[in-house]
């Protein structure tokens, strides 16, 4: 993932102790440690990240709109706290103490987050507390240790070792991606596989996130005596700031206009250098570029929230093996492992072929359209998925289907506006259609529905809630057709699974295991609750009735459907089950959400990889960490800009990406703007000028003063004598 940390290469210096070198290498022993210790976090951080959506709604049971808000609440604070990770590190403790110091908040804020998983540790409201209290720890741990760490490895070279540097950041890189893609495989198996406390075991799979941590923590302390450990320096960042503050204080407080001070940020000259003057000009120029950027990471992180969601909705089938949703979000990291190579060796020569000058805000600018159009393509996924999916009722609305296991046709109708909802009469045990939409008066009503069977007529007096959907059972009686209205489940599972319920015309209470769910039927077509089944194949269930035990065939409880099975009488001696699909099951397959990603991923290399090396190159040696704060404030704005959306524009699903897909292109088209009129520096060059310049004035302002003054000393002399 290209900005799994966007640490710029910045390096200190400082005389510290040499490390050892790796087997007669230019590369000192100690950055093995290093490289170990940031796969082991990220690890931790992506494994505990993959199933959070999941956790809000499955276990916290929040709705994907609070689900999505909180992810991305977090995943934005994650990327304001390095700003206090680098002011901590550059001006008290330095980046080594930092280091430890911050992960040991790390860890803590793990473990709490793993305790709150537990359902015995306490209700809701504790295990609400816990999770939050244990996500603003690790946000503050993740964020600020991100950009001490790259920086950590890159002191460790000796200054003429730049080739064996810029090596190390590309192996440093590929730890982070591997910790990434093999976190997002085991921790939703974790999740899914384990079951623990009677669910998905969800303390497990934010538990081994805790342990990875815990041995970042000890590999990076263990590599203690071999750091080269270079001493607090002063925060620039810091420095930058209080420029910038001064110059504005000092122009606003001045009432003349000066023409010798042709920027505004000349106004700070009567406190700081010329030098630092001119290093911030060149930084702003690039941190104006920077503004139009957050809404390109609106869109790419929600492959963790929404993205994730839509896989929950989507057939996860591989035949040899079951995909989870939460273990998609591997294929970014895997396709930018595939994809660099691709672009740096083949997609960009054969560009520069054709003589296309492909400059790098070109590049971003393609990234960002690229990544419109995976959300183009994940709308087109998104309509075919809802077609699955029961658009739950409105206010003053209810559904209603009808399950008819009569011996014969039947026909209903409600006396009221509207009521024809089933103008054809309904066969015995035909699975139903569809859901129709009952009107109401109000939020409840009292309904009264006349049944016709065989010319005989029986009034059914019924009640409605709105925004809730129902099943009708008629079935034969003694005295003729009973009515019988139950609440129905509409939604489909989180997780994948299918939902199955029981009605039972047999004569025996019946006791039947499905997976590792127990239902207890019982007679007189009582229906039993819901409950989830994993998605599998059920030949042989064993349904119990008395001493007596049957085995009836269930077939195939597929993805996110729900299920009523009626229970028919013997027919010599076995219980015959009939199986109605009452929501349809996910018949789009997951595979149709790899365009997307390979889109995103593209857009990726492009943008966010290119962003990193122009940002680079176009700042002073000095100012790189401030580039990098400004790079990540960038990531955060932009899960802002998602929590925004997600809780204020209400929107349905597939609407949303289209609204993201089309400010994104209008974002692309004012920084293509913006990078037309930007001019491309040398930072050596402009060092070079910078100090040729201030040479010119030294010597300016000398030639001046002896113009003014050819005896400077005359004066002195005089009031000696």
């Amino acid at each position: 993932m290209g900005r799994k940390d966007n640490a710029l290469e910045s390096h200190g210096g400082g005389k510290a102790q040499r490390s050892p070198m790796l087997c007669g290498t230019n590369y000192p022993l100690s950055i093995a440690f290093i490289v170990v210790n940031e796969f082991c976090e990220r690890f931790s951080y992506y494994g505990m990240k993959a199933v959070l959506t999941l956790y809000f709604m499955s276990y916290l049971h929040w709705d994907k709109d609070l689900s999505t808000a909180v992810y991305h609440a977090f995943s934005s604070l994650c990327y304001f706290t390095p700003i206090l990770g680098a002011l901590i590190a550059d001006s008290w403790l330095g980046k080594f103490k930092t280091i430890i110091y911050l992960s040991i908040v790390y860890v803590i804020g793990h473990v709490v987050k793993s305790v709150g998983a537990i359902p015995d540790v306490g209700d809701s409201t504790v295990h609400i507390v816990l999770s939050m209290l244990g996500l603003v720890l690790i946000a503050f741990g993740t964020g600020g240790i991100k950009p001490c760490v790259s920086a950590f490895g890159g002191d460790q070279f000796e200054e003429e070792h730049t080739e064996e540097r810029r090596k190390f950041f590309s192996i440093f890189y590929m730890s982070i991606n591997a910790g990434s893609v093999l976190s997002t495989v085991i921790t939703p198996i974790l999740r899914g596989d384990v079951e623990c406390f009677g669910g998905d075991c969800y303390a497990l799979a934010f538990g081994v996130p805790a342990a990875l941590m815990i041995i970042a923590l000890v590999v990076f302390i263990a590599g203690s005596g071999l750091y080269k450990k270079s001493p607090p320096e002063g925060n620039i960042l810091l420095d930058v700031c209080k420029c910038i503050g001064f110059a504005i204080k000092n122009r606003w407080r001045s009432s003349k206009y000066d023409p010798k001070r042709e920027h505004w940020l000349d106004w700070a000259e009567e406190k700081y250098s010329k030098r630092l003057i001119h290093e911030i000009k060149m930084v702003l120029r690039v941190l104006v570029l920077y503004i139009p950027l957050p809404m390109f990471w609106a869109l790419f992180d929600q492959q963790g929230s929404r993205w994730t969601l839509q896989a929950t909705r989507m057939n996860m089938d591989f035949g040899e093996f079951i995909l989870k949703p939460d273990q998609m979000q591997m294929l970014n990291a895997l396709l930018i492992l595939v994809f660099v190579p691709i672009f740096d060796m083949g997609v960009y020569p054969l560009i520069g072929l054709c003589r296309i000058n492909f400059t790098p805000l070109k590049k971003m600018a393609t990234g960002m359209v690229f990544a419109a159009l995976a959300f183009v393509a994940a709308t087109l996924v998104e309509v075919n998925v809802t077609k699955t999916v029961v658009e739950p009722p409105i206010a003053s609305q209810s559904l209603l289907q009808i399950l008819n296991l009569a011996d014969g046709d039947v026909t209903v109708n409600f006396p009221i506006p509207g009521g024809d909802l089933f103008p054809d009469p309904i066969k015995s045990y035909e699975d139903p259609l569809e859901y129709e939409r009952l009107q109401l008066n109000g939020v409840n009503q009292s309904i009264t529905a006349t049944v016709t069977q065989n010319m005989k007529t029986v009034n059914c007096p019924l009640f409605f809630t709105e925004k809730k959907a129902y099943s009708l059972i008629l079935h034969n009686d003694v005295d003729g057709i009973k009515c019988n209205l139950v609440e129905d489940n509409i939604v489909k599972s989180d997780s994948g699974d299918a939902y199955l319920r029981f009605i039972s015309a047999h004569q025996e209470f019946l006791n039947i295991t499905v997976g590792s769910e127990h239902f207890d039927v019982r007679t007189g077509y009582v229906v039993t609750p819901n409950k989830t089944v994993e998605r599998g194949e059920y030949r042989d269930v064993k349904c119990k009735a008395g001493q007596v035990v049957h085995s009836i065939d269930l077939g195939l409880l597929d993805f996110g459907a729900s299920y009523t099975v009626i229970l028919k009488n013997q027919v010599q001696g076995e219980i015959i089950p009939h199986k109605m699909e009452d929501v349809h099951a996910n018949n789009i397959h997951i595979a149709w959400q790899i365009p997307q990603y390979m889109l995103m991923t593209a857009g990726e290399v492009m943008f966010s990889i290119t962003g990193l090396e122009f940002s680079y190159s176009q700042a002073p040696a000095n100012m790189k960490s401030v580039l990098q704060a400004g790079w990540l404030l960038t990531v955060a704005f932009g899960n802002v800009i998602v929590l925004i959306v997600a809780e204020g524009a209400g929107l349905e699903q597939w609407m949303e990406f289209i609204l993201f897909a089309g400010l994104l292109v209008a974002v692309s088209i004012i920084f293509s703007i913006m990078a037309h009129f930007y001019t491309y520096v040398d930072s050596a060059e402009e060092e070079k000028k910078f100090r040729d310049d201030v040479k010119y004035e030294e010597k300016d302002d000398l030639k001046k003063n002896q113009t003014e003054n050819p005896y400077p000393d005359t004066e002195c002399r005089t009031t000696k004598m």
